[in-house]
């Protein structure tokens, strides 16, 4: 997802917001969080490059919706979005970013300044921290703010949402260049191909019942929000990098997502089911997920075969993506990644 992108096509079906959900610097110490009855689960941390980098600039760069944007200062950054904000931390550059939307959860951000309401942007709080440089998506909302931020003054460069492994890179070396860092883009461009390449190597060869089929689940049960994903969901490259096919696409869901229904389920037959942890607590873990019409009676829903990672990087398609998809296969996977 990415998270945001997923929220704004949740929103425009529904008219629900997605609900997703510290420290500074650049470097990353270590430590862990301590889940319930004493386990240690990994920090929800980046990891920024090992030398941080100095802006070259001004530059000019091509912004997505048609316009010129001239960056003459990388000082005090505002990414609009939870993945640019991975960006430009894992760059090297998170001791200029000023603030965060909602959806950088990552520790780093953390006691950043919310800049965005649901994910709305509130243009009064980005112009109150003087920004240099903001960064937004297409997808990025509403258009009266981010005119209100240009007339101000504020270079702001809108790139395109990533929506698949393909874009990885291309979204790393774009974010690189606009902050005047393009050697440090093309070394985490090429460190994150090789995670996720050394990733796919893990991937157990498929046995004779051919390609797990997974499908995609968007669940928010607080607002009675329960979504099988499509081709468009933005899972499908995930899915399918991991070694399994989506059972949503491949049954024929075209949009985005659909209405979960026990005949859709029934057509998509998954081996298994991927959530968001949020959208699996949501419903009350697995014995909640089973009592939604259709999931028991799938082979995922009889097996209990449940897959989660976490809302703030699952869908993210940027310098994070080699541990989304070491987890799906850990999952997917369990006797044989």
């Amino acid at each position: 997802m990415r998270t945001q992108r997923l929220a704004g096509a949740v929103i425009s079906v529904l008219a629900l917001a997605l609900l997703a959900t510290g420290c500074g610097g650049d470097s990353d110490n270590g430590g862990g969080k301590t889940k319930k009855g004493g386990a240690t689960a990994a920090a929800d941390r980046v990891e920024p490059l090992a030398t941080v980098p100095e802006p070259v600039l001004p530059v000019t760069v091509d912004s997505a919706d048609g316009t010129k944007v001239t960056v003459t200062s990388a000082d005090r950054l505002v990414p609009l979005t939870g993945s640019l904000n991975e960006i430009v931390f894992t760059l090297g550059l998170g001791k200029r970013v000023v603030a965060r939307d909602i959806t950088a959860t990552f520790d780093q951000a953390a006691k950043l300044p919310v800049v965005t309401r649901a994910h709305d942007v509130s243009a009064e709080s980005v112009l109150s921290l003087r920004p240099t440089l903001v960064i937004a998506e297409t997808t990025t909302g509403p258009a009266e703010a981010i005119d209100q931020i240009r007339d101000a003054g504020i270079p702001l460069l809108v790139v395109e949402p990533a929506k698949s492994l393909a874009h990885v890179g291309t979204r790393i070396t774009t974010v690189a260049h606009a902050l005047g860092v393009d050697a440090a883009g093309k070394e985490l461009s090429t460190r994150t191909a090789e995670r996720i390449a050394a990733v796919q190597k893990r991937i157990p060869a498929a046995g004779d019942g051919g390609k797990p089929r997974v499908a995609f689940l968007y669940l928010r049960g607080s607002a009675s929000v329960y979504l099988l994903g499509g081709r468009d969901s933005g899972a499908s490259s995930l899915l399918e990098a991991a070694g399994a096919v989506d059972a949503g696409k491949e049954s024929g869901l075209d949009k985005d997502f659909t209405a979960i229904t026990s005949e859709a389920l029934a057509k998509a037959a998954p081996d298994a089911i991927l959530l968001m942890t949020k959208g699996l607590d949501s419903v009350g873990g697995a014995e909640g997920l089973v009592k939604i019409p259709g999931v028991a009676e799938t082979p995922a829903g009889l097996d209990r075969r449940f897959v989660s990672v976490d809302d703030g990087v699952l869908l993210n398609y940027g310098p994070r993506t080699d541990q989304v998809l070491a987890s799906l296969v850990e999952q997917l996977y369990p006797d044989g990644a």
